[in-house]
């Protein structure tokens, strides 16, 4: 009885933890955000949404997959196929020089280093700050780093990871924070907690901002216990601008961050991770061994440049444009869209379906056609991109190659979109 009892519960948990671990064949089961809670924790599949064929050029496409899908502009290409350039690996590079030194006062920090990505500069900064195989980080069990990264800093730097849970604006319970951090240092049962890390603007929570009085909050925190904090900032600016701040008021609760420029930004490569000069002469190193350390990489630090001199402040464009697109959904008649305009604080827009019969990935390959009528009600044929998301919902991300054109285009496509389901719904009854 006892040996059925224990194999009973035993497959219980092996069902739980398959439910945890596997990814659905749907991409809507993720049970987090919106308001919505459930037992499973699933993760959204990153395939792209099916894409009608067109050959009419006369279609507008609205690519609002993400951010990252920004073209460098002429302006921009002219300063890299100009640009003045050396052997960065021998830090001879006077592009990628001025461009580490702009980014290092932009954010208030002593130095910077240009990287290639987003990921292997948020793997350098916990590797440098976890400086031995077995050492702690603690991170939101939502964040970037702890799913979107493959694990990299367990992987490859051996770094252990323990979560906090994400709260609907980024945040974490500060409590739950301090209950996670390792005491008795050599113990030999426990790893060594080293590090925190936040991520602001924060991505699966729809590009929340985190508030500064948190953050001074988790820096202190950390600074209590010795241990330092690093901000995955791949969207901080977006952050800066929402809050109408300087980064270096953000980043002065922070001892390290990084910062994308592909993204918002507009540069086609790289990532600026900055921090103390004895945290970026160790970064330097462990990118060489990550097979970060580029040659003539001015080429690509002249992007950078004008990321960060000249594309900062056109991204209070993109978040109009989201919130614009946030109000028609929730004006849209007939309703079918639910959207929380509190969460739209920047460029991205979280929203659900009313009707489970329309499921996200069967609702983006719809935005993505173009359906019969649709020039007569629109004034044209529209392709709108946009990816499934968790919790069942979709999400769209504003930039600079989305106008406000763009934005009323995608706005009278959901509207068309709705109108066209409630019309299917009332004929099929």
């Amino acid at each position: 009885m006892f040996f059925k009892t224990f194999t009973d519960s035993a497959r219980g948990l092996l069902q739980l933890v398959n439910r945890r671990a596997i990814i659905p064949q749907h991409p809507h089961v993720y049970s987090v955000g919106l308001g919505q809670e459930g037992p499973s924790r699933l993760y959204y599949e990153t395939a792209k949404p099916v894409n009608t064929p067109v050959s009419d050029a006369s279609i507008r496409t609205v690519d609002l997959r993400s951010d990252t899908v920004t073209k460098p502009g002429a302006a921009m290409r002219q300063a890299m196929a100009e640009a003045e350039v050396g052997d960065d690996v021998f830090g001879e590079d006077p592009t990628v020089n001025e461009l580490q030194k702009m980014a290092a006062e932009l954010f208030g920090m002593e130095a910077a280093l240009y990287v290639p990505s987003g990921t292997m500069a948020n793997l350098i900064a916990v590797m440098v700050h976890c400086r031995e195989r077995g050492d702690e980080m603690i991170v939101g069990d939502l964040s970037h780093l702890h799913i979107y990264e493959q694990g990299g800093t367990a992987q490859l730097a051996g770094v252990h990871s323990t979560t906090v849970t994400t709260l609907p604006d980024g945040t974490f319970d500060l409590d739950q924070l301090e209950s996670k951090i390792r005491h008795g240092y050599p113990d030999a049962h426990y790893p060594r907690s080293r590090l925190v890390c936040v991520e602001n603007t924060h991505n699966i929570q729809g590009g929340r901002v985190l508030p500064l009085p948190f953050l001074k909050e988790v820096k202190a925190l950390a600074e209590k216990y010795g241990l330092a904090v690093h901000m995955d900032g791949a969207r901080m600016m977006n952050a800066a601008v929402a809050q109408n701040v300087t980064p270096s008021t953000i980043l002065q609760n922070t001892h390290s961050v990084s910062v994308c420029l592909s993204k918002g930004l507009g540069a086609p490569v790289g990532t600026m991770l900055a921090g103390p000069h004895d945290f970026i002469s160790r970064a330097t190193r462990c990118r060489k061994a990550l097979g970060g350390g580029l040659r003539q990489a001015g080429i690509l630090a002249a992007a950078g440049k004008l990321a960060l001199g000249d594309m900062i402040t056109r991204l209070e464009e993109d978040h109009h444009h989201a919130r614009i697109f946030a109000q028609a959904l929730l004006e849209c008649d007939p309703p079918l869209y639910e959207v929380d305009m509190a969460a739209v604080q920047t460029n991205i827009v979280r929203f659900r379906l009313r009707d489970p019969s329309l499921t996200p990935t069967e609702f983006c390959t719809l935005m993505a056609g173009v359906g019969e009528c649709e020039q007569a009600s629109i004034g044209q044929g529209v392709r709108v991109l946009m990816f499934p998301h968790i919790g069942g919902s979709i999400r769209a991300v504003w930039h600079l190659g989305v106008t406000l054109e763009d934005t009323q285009l995608a706005t009278r496509k959901v509207q068309f979109v709705a109108r066209q389901h409630s019309q299917q719904t009332l004929g099929a009854h």
